[in-house]
């Protein structure tokens, strides 16, 4: 059965966009670079300030339509528990209302339907990372990368979890060059080229 739930007018579909929780890299050659996990998609805003980062850490509150649409996702998948869409589709909507733990419980809900969703579980990870679990978040990008290795997202942000929360910088740096060898376009979401942040944290 698919979900007959109509998206708010003018509200940005997850697949059309990258997630906006940044995370500040403290390396003086990165002074003013933001960087972030992010959704699969097209990038579609700039780096921000820190303070802003900050800020958009905290949790917001959904308006009016978001929850109206919320409510009616999850009372669909209350009546249909297998209509894999709605999981998905309400894992999104608590992933852009900053639900962290009921966007990791819808999205398993999904995975469990279709355990083959690279994007999907992609999300999941950058749920993981932002709930204060960074090794399953590695674990979801692994499962990703697993099924699709071409999947430049789960890849970039795989590294940014390796580096800036599980301090490692030699597992990072590995997954970013071979990003980089699959597509040696690769950005950040602030537009530097991958290859560039590689040499820049060479050289310090």
């Amino acid at each position: 059965m698919t979900n007959n739930t109509n998206t708010p007018e003018g509200y940005i579909k997850k697949e059309t966009m990258w997630f906006v929780a940044l995370v500040a890299l403290a390396f003086g050659f990165l002074s003013g670079i933001v960087f972030s996990v992010y959704k699969s998609g097209t990038p579609t805003s700039a780096p921000v300030s820190q303070q802003s980062a900050q800020q958009q850490s905290q949790p917001q509150i959904p308006d009016a339509e978001i929850t109206k649409t919320i409510l009616a996702l999850e009372k669909e998948v209350l009546a249909n528990p297998g209509n894999i869409e709605a999981w998905t589709q309400l894992g999104n909507y608590y992933f852009d209302s900053e639900q962290f733990s009921k966007a990791i419980e819808a999205y398993n809900k999904s995975l469990a339907l279709n355990p083959n969703d690279a994007n999907v579980l992609t999300d999941l990870g950058v749920m993981y990372r932002l709930n204060g679990n960074p090794a399953q978040a590695i674990a979801s990008f692994d499962k990703a990368i697993t099924l699709n290795p071409d999947h430049t997202t789960a890849r970039f942000n795989r590294g940014i979890v390796l580096f800036y929360d599980l301090k490692d910088r030699e597992a990072a740096m590995a997954t970013w060059e071979e990003l980089v060898k699959l597509h040696p376009d690769a950005k950040a979401p602030n537009g530097q080229l991958v290859s560039e942040i590689i040499t820049s944290i060479k050289t310090q």
